[in-house]
């Protein structure tokens, strides 16, 4: 790990200004901050441990955690709310077996829940990836889970 961020700290000068570009970089290159990542970060831009885990856990972009080759991200804005959405959540956590912002054991999906997509008219609504899906039901959101296969292909159905 230290190669690769040492390759990426060459191209900063280590002010702590750098703290976020920094971290985005390293994020792009493991898929998440580590522990060891944030500390070798501090380290390098002189600040305590304490605020680079500060600025990684303040903004939601920043994961501390692995996350899994697929991203399902369910709204639950307003529209989706009332059209649903809990109730497809909750059958999503359970064929997953994961609660929100978590990721399954074999690394397939994260699920997490959003305050809006964009996508109103659809609702609910829930991407995976870059793949919209929408006016789900449980049943509808399970039947585009099992469709997905680990290369990120799936069509709705």
């Amino acid at each position: 790990m230290h190669k690769n961020l040492d390759k990426i700290f060459s191209s900063f000068s280590g002010k702590k200004e750098e703290v976020i570009p920094i971290l985005q970089e390293v994020q792009e290159e493991l898929g998440y901050l580590p522990e060891e990542a944030l500390r070798h970060t501090a380290g390098f831009v002189g600040l305590p441990y304490s605020r680079v885990y500060g600025v990684a856990t303040f903004y939601a972009r920043f994961h501390l955690n692995p996350r899994g080759r697929n991203i399902i991200r369910l709204c639950c804005g307003t529209a989706c709310h009332v059209r649903g959405a809990k109730k497809v959540s909750d059958k999503i956590a359970d064929l997953l077996q994961v609660g929100v912002g978590e990721t399954t054991a074999n690394m397939n999906f994260t699920f997490e829940e959003v305050a809006c997509i964009g996508a109103c008219g659809l609702a609910p609504v829930m991407t995976i990836n870059d793949k919209t899906f929408g006016k789900l039901e449980p049943d509808k959101a399970v039947n585009i889970l099992e469709a997905f296969d680990e290369t990120g292909e799936g069509d709705q159905p």
